[in-house]
């Protein structure tokens, strides 16, 4: 799992892991707003909690054991039930819950589930856990919004670089405005096909339902590519490459650096 955020509910640091998409919020620093002595164990005790927790696992978790499942709620209520986390998880193949060691060790739940441990708690914790955790998912899509627009205004900016290398090196003097914007128009799709597989054109035939173009429904890393495409292609330009073999050497290059930026990606997560 890779650390990510932590949340303060009620004078309380809550640790937040992202573990893929999925958040898993700490039920250990959580029970420290539990009055009295307690454990995540007394709450596993709960009928309405071991029903909730198959629930939630049969909807999101196809390899969920239901026979040791059905052996668990069978046990709940008598005097010598008691399970642990890691015996739920081991018994039951469960995948919303997690109990981890090391510097960041403890007990993490789904956030499905933490707020219904958080109900546990008090209603009251349950609502500004939520509250919490809505403003920190908010601040998230914030902060990956402006990284998205950064990168399509850094491609602007090369895509002017990128043109001004064409004026100065693919159009004669002469030519009309109309012809010059035929050559712009086929030196931007070919790098929509370079990187895409595909020309705007083609894309807005297939895509009639959405806004914009092509490159506004890029992936961040598509944007990145793209700007280091441009300004690629400027410099092969400028050596007087014909487009054809542009073309080929710049779809090298966006294959090569698509997976570099994913592996990177992925290690990244992972380090973190």
């Amino acid at each position: 799992m890779v650390k990510n955020k932590t949340l303060s509910v009620k004078g309380i640091n809550i640790t937040v892991f992202k573990e893929d998409t999925n958040d898993f919020i700490s039920l250990t620093d959580m029970l420290k707003a539990k009055d009295g002595d307690f454990f995540i164990a007394d709450w596993l005790r709960n009928r309405n909690t071991v029903e909730f927790l198959g629930i939630w696992e049969s909807v999101f978790n196809p390899n969920f054991n239901y026979g040791e499942f059905a052996i668990i709620k069978s046990q709940v209520g008598l005097n010598n039930y008691k399970i642990s986390v890691k015996e739920w998880v081991e018994k039951t193949n469960a995948i919303g819950l997690k109990a981890t060691a090391g510097r960041y060790g403890g007990t993490y739940a789904h956030s499905d589930i933490a707020f219904e441990f958080g109900m546990w708690i008090s209603a009251e914790f349950k609502i500004y856990l939520i509250k919490e955790f809505q403003r920190l998912k908010t601040d998230e899509n914030d902060r990956l919004n402006l990284e998205w627009n950064l990168q399509r205004t850094l491609a602007k900016v090369n895509y002017k670089i990128h043109t001004d290398a064409i004026k100065e090196n693919l159009l004669p003097e002469t030519l009309t405005k109309v012809k010059i914007d035929f050559v712009y128009a086929t030196e931007a799709d070919m790098l929509n096909v370079a990187l895409f597989g595909l020309t705007a054109k083609e894309w807005r035939d297939a895509n009639k339902d959405k806004d914009g173009n092509l490159r506004d429904w890029a992936s961040l890393e598509q944007l990145v590519v793209l700007s280091n495409l441009e300004s690629i292609n400027a410099v092969f330009i400028q050596q007087g490459l014909a487009q054809s073999e542009r073309l080929q050497k710049l779809n090298l290059v966006a294959i090569t650096q698509m997976k570099s930026l994913i592996r990177n990606n992925q290690l990244g997560r992972l380090k973190k």
